[in-house]
C-alpha cells in the first residue's frame, strides 16, 4: 500500500447502494437547464392534480445523458423528479438528479434538492426566501454543512438556472470538497480494512483479553496469562489493530500496562474518588495512549499530543432526526469535554473527517453516565475506518471485539445520552499483527 497525503420527501435515506462508475467533477455535470425550462409550465407550475396525473417521460440531453421525468407523492407534498440514468436505472439520487418538491394542496413549490454526487445522503437544497432571493442548504448524512445561506436568485429563477451559475455565485463559500472526494487518496484505508478482515477468522472474543508485548494472551486487569480458549475484548482488539500498524515499524508489540496509564485531563474531583473501584475512564485512557504512541511512531513527537490526535472539531451546527415519524432539525452540540460527540452526528462526522483527512482511521471510546452513584464511564472501544472506495462509495467499516460489524448497527445501538470520544490514527501502508 502507498500512503497518500492530505491534499439525496422523494429521496429517502438509503443504506445499501452501489456505484459502478466514478462521478464527474461538479463542473462537468451535463447541464439540464434547457430541459427544465421546457418542463416548467407543465410540470413545475401546473396544478398538482394535472401534474400527478402525468405518466413518466424520458429525455436525452445534448451530451447523451438520459433523464427520466416522473412524479412521486407523499402525504402532503409531491416531487417532480428529473432522475439521471445510472447503470440502466433512474434512482433519483444519481449525480445531476434534480427534485422539485411541491405542496399537494396548493401546488406551491417548497424546495429543490440537487444531487451533486451519487449519494442519497449528500445534496444541496434550495428554498424560497423572498421575491428575489432564495436559501441554500448543504446536507451531509442528516447534518447541515451550510444552512439558510442567502442566494441572489429568485426561486422561480432557480427552477431553470444552470447549476454551475448558481454555485459560482457563492464563490469559495460553496464546499465543493464534500462532493468531489478523490478515491485514490483512500487506498491505504481500503487495504487496511481488507487486511484486518482477513485476520479476523484467527481471533476470538474473551472478556478482558489482550495480547501483551511478548505475544502472550493475557488478562488486562491482572496481566496474567489466559488459559483455555484465548481471545480479545474490545480494548484488547483495538490494541491488536494498533500493534499491526506499529510492529512493521518498531518490530515490537505494545506493553499492556503502559496503555492503562491515565492520560490527560478527564473526569472531576468526584469521579476521582471512584478511580480504583470503578475505573470509569479506562476506555478513554486506553484509546488516548494508543493514539499517542501510534502518532509518535508513524508521524512525529508533535503529533503525540492530545490536542493533535483527539478529534474536537466539527463542521456542522444542525442535524435532523426522526421523532414519532416526524423529522426535526436540532442544534448539534459538537464536541463536549469529557464525553466527545453525540451519536446523532456521528455519520456526518465520519464523512467530513474522511474528506478532510484521507489515510486515517479512528478509535471510538463509547461512554455514558451509569452506575450508582452515576458516573460517566467509558465502557466500549471500536475501530472506525471511513473511506471512499475505488468507485467513490462512502463507507465506514467498523471493527470491534475481534469482529467486523456494521456502522448502521454501531451508530444506532446505544440509547440517547451515549457519546463517543474519538482519536485519530495515521496509516503507514503496512498491517502485520
Amino acid at each position: 500500500m502507498k500512503f497518500f497525503p492530505r491534499i439525496s420527501l422523494i429521496v429517502l435515506l438509503l443504506c445499501g447502494f452501489e456505484i459502478s462508475a466514478l462521478d464527474a467533477p461538479i463542473r462537468n455535470i451535463e447541464d439540464d437547464s434547457a430541459l427544465r425550462t421546457s418542463l416548467k409550465d407543465e410540470w413545475f407550475l401546473e396544478s398538482p392534480s394535472q401534474v400527478l396525473g402525468r405518466k413518466k417521460i424520458f429525455r436525452v440531453l445534448p451530451g447523451g445523458g438520459k433523464i427520466e421525468i416522473r412524479t412521486e407523492a407523499g402525504k402532503t407534498e409531491f416531487g417532480v423528479v428529473l432522475a439521471r440514468e445510472r447503470n440502466g436505472a433512474y434512482p433519483g439520487w444519481a449525480q445531476g438528479s434534480w427534485v422539485l418538491m411541491r405542496r399537494k394542496d396548493t401546488g406551491q413549490a417548497v424546495r429543490i434538492r440537487l444531487f451533486l454526487r451519487s449519494d442519497p445522503n449528500v445534496y444541496a437544497q434550495f428554498r424560497p426566501l423572498s421575491a428575489d432571493k432564495s436559501l441554500l442548504d448543504v446536507v451531509v448524512y442528516d447534518a447541515y454543512i451550510m444552512r439558510s445561506t442567502p442566494l441572489p436568485f429568485s426561486f422561480d429563477r432557480l427552477m431553470v438556472a444552470p447549476i454551475e451559475e448558481v454555485l459560482k455565485s457563492l464563490g469559495d463559500k460553496f464546499p465543493r470538497k464534500y462532493f468531489e472526494p478523490e478515491p485514490a487518496f483512500y487506498r491505504d484505508s481500503v487495504d487496511f480494512a481488507a487486511s484486518v478482515r482477513a485476520y479476523l477468522p484467527e481471533l476470538a472474543f474473551r472478556d478482558d483479553g489482550a495480547i501483551d508485548q511478548n505475544g502472550d494472551y493475557v488478562f488486562i486487569e491482572t496481566l496474567k496469562k489466559q488459559t483455555g480458549e484465548k481471545g480479545l475484548n474490545c480494548s484488547g482488539f483495538a490494541k491488536w489493530v494498533i500493534d499491526g500498524l506499529l510492529k512493521p515499524v518498531t518490530g515490537q508489540r505494545l506493553d499492556v500496562a503502559v496503555l492503562k496509564k491515565k492520560f490527560g485531563d478527564r473526569g472531576t474531583s468526584f469521579s476521582a474518588l471512584y478511580e480504583d473501584l470503578r475505573d470509569p475512564h479506562f476506555g478513554l485512557d486506553w484509546t488516548r495512549n494508543l493514539a499517542s504512541i501510534a502518532n509518535r511512531t508513524l508521524l512525529s513527537e508533535n503529533f503525540s499530543k492530545q490536542d493533535e490526535f483527539e478529534v474536537k472539531r466539527w463542521t456542522f451546527q444542525f442535524v435532523t432526526g426522526r421523532v414519532n415519524n416526524t423529522r426535526n432539525t436540532e442544534s448539534y452540540p459538537g464536541f463536549l469535554s469529557d464525553a466527545g460527540f453525540a451519536f446523532d452526528g456521528l455519520h456526518a462526522l465520519m464523512y467530513t473527517l474522511a474528506v478532510m483527512e484521507p489515510g486515517r482511521i479512528y478509535l471510538a471510546a463509547v461512554n455514558r453516565e451509569m452506575g450508582n452513584p452515576p458516573l460517566r464511564q467509558y465502557f466500549h472501544v471500536a475501530v472506525l475506518a471511513p473511506y471512499f472506495n475505488n468507485v467513490g462509495n462512502f463507507t465506514v467499516t467498523v471493527f470491534e471485539s475481534a469482529a467486523e460489524t456494521s456502522f448502521a448497527a454501531f451508530k444506532t445501538r446505544y440509547p440517547k445520552g451515549c457519546f463517543v470520544n474519538i482519536v485519530r490514527i495515521p496509516l503507514n501502508g503496512k498491517f502485520e499483527p
